[in-house]
């Protein structure tokens, strides 16, 4: 199973259990703090993913890191289900899928933009406007620029990309050239 199905479902299920309970912001910011605290120690990343580390050893940890950090009741718990399903590796797509679920269902939809050089502000304006008028949603675009695009810009909204960028273009234009 690939790590965006994994991702999706947690998040999916985890925004589930924090829209009953209306906890979804601390959760949100506690499991950003757990994945930050993961991603910056290697040695508690490795002993984690390392499966010749007993499971109860691993529980011990993570327990011991528990009481100290003292997350919510609903956090702690999902950590642990993450840890005995050997997922806990991926916390940080967990937590991107978590964001965008809890963005989805609040009626917010975020939007990766790459253009090949900053866009003004009546452009963003006219872009998200565009978008919104396509989804049907709000969208909250975050912005980046590559100028190996060489032109245009390239939307993600989800898993579907709107490839508007100038390379694109002139790669089809190649292809259709040499199939004829």
């Amino acid at each position: 199973m690939s790590v965006e199905t994994i991702a999706r479902r947690y998040g999916a299920a985890l925004a589930d259990v924090v829209a009953k309970s209306g906890e979804a912001q601390t959760v949100k910011s506690e499991l950003k703090s757990w994945e930050v605290l993961i991603n910056a120690n290697r040695e508690l990343r490795s002993l984690f993913a390392n499966p010749a580390i007993a499971h109860l050893d691993k529980e011990s940890i993570l327990e011991k890191l528990i009481a100290r950090a003292q997350p919510g009741k609903t956090t702690a718990n999902f950590l642990k289900v993450l840890l005995r399903n050997g997922r806990l590796g991926e916390l940080a797509e967990i937590n991107t899928r978590f964001d965008a679920e809890l963005e989805a269902r609040s009626g917010n939809v975020v939007a990766k933009v790459t253009s090949a050089r900053d866009l003004t502000d009546s452009e963003k304006a006219e872009l998200s406007a565009n978008m919104t008028k396509l989804t049907g949603k709000h969208i909250i675009p975050a912005y980046t620029v590559d100028k190996g695009i060489i032109g245009g810009v390239v939307t993600q909204i989800g898993s579907t990309v709107y490839d508007g960028s100038v390379k694109t273009q002139l790669e089809n234009l190649r292809e259709e050239l040499v199939n004829g």
